[in-house]
C-alpha cells in the first residue's frame, strides 16, 4: 500500500485521534497529527513498512506519544523572565518615564527587524498572515482574510499554528550552539 493510499484511508481516524488527544495538551490537533505522520515516515525509512493492519494502531499510539510529549514540554517550559528567580531577563523591559532614548529606539527597531526576518522564514501561509497581523495599520480579521483569500473563521487556528511554528523556530535558534559546538 502506498503512502498516499494510507494517508487517504487513515487521515479521518488520525484527525479524530489527534483532536481527542489535543484537549489535554498544550498542542493543537494538527500538530499532533503531523507529528504522528512524521514518525510513520521515519519508521518506514528506518525499519521498512509496517503490515497494513498494524499501521492504524501504530499511528494511534504515535498520536498518544506526541500528546504526552506536548504535556511534558508544557509543564517544563518556564517564561524566560522567571528563570533567575523572578528577575526580569532581556525579554522583559521596564518602561522609564519620559520619551524613549536613542538606545531604546535602536533596540526596538532591531527587535522588529529580527522578528520580521524570522516571520519571512516561516513555511506556507504563515509569512503572509503574520506580516499582515504585524502591520502598523492594525487590520481587522475581515480585512486580513480578504487580502489573503482565507476564510475569517480559519484565521485564528492558522495564526495559532504559525505562532507555534515561530516559537519553535526561535527557540531552536536561541538554543543552537555556534560553529563546531562553540557558542558565539
Amino acid at each position: 500500500m502506498t503512502l498516499s493510499d494510507l494517508f487517504l484511508r487513515l487521515r479521518p481516524l488520525l484527525a479524530a485521534e489527534a483532536a481527542a488527544e489535543a484537549h489535554g495538551t498544550a498542542a493543537e490537533a494538527a500538530d499532533l497529527e503531523q507529528g504522528a505522520w512524521l514518525r510513520l515516515l521515519e519508521h518506514r525509512r528506518e525499519s521498512g513498512p509496517l503490515p497494513e493492519r498494524a499501521v492504524a494502531e501504530w499511528l494511534r499510539a504515535a498520536v498518544r506519544s506526541e500528546g504526552r510529549g506536548a504535556r511534558l514540554r508544557a509543564r517544563r517550559e518556564v517564561p524566560y523572565a522567571m528563570v533567575d528567580g523572578g528577575e526580569p531577563g532581556p525579554a522583559v523591559r521596564t518602561r522609564t518615564a519620559g520619551p524613549p532614548g536613542v538606545e531604546e529606539r535602536v533596540l526596538a527597531a532591531e527587535e522588529r527587524r529580527e522578528l520580521r526576518s524570522a516571520v519571512r522564514r516561516l513555511p506556507g501561509r504563515c509569512p503572509g498572515l503574520l506580516a499582515a497581523m504585524l502591520s502598523p495599520y492594525d487590520p481587522t480579521y475581515r480585512e486580513i482574510a480578504g487580502a489573503l483569500g482565507i476564510s475569517q473563521g480559519s484565521l485564528g487556528p492558522i495564526r495559532s499554528r504559525c505562532l507555534g511554528c515561530l516559537r519553535r523556530m526561535l527557540t531552536a535558534e536561541v538554543a543552537a550552539p555556534g560553529l563546531r559546538g562553540r557558542e558565539r
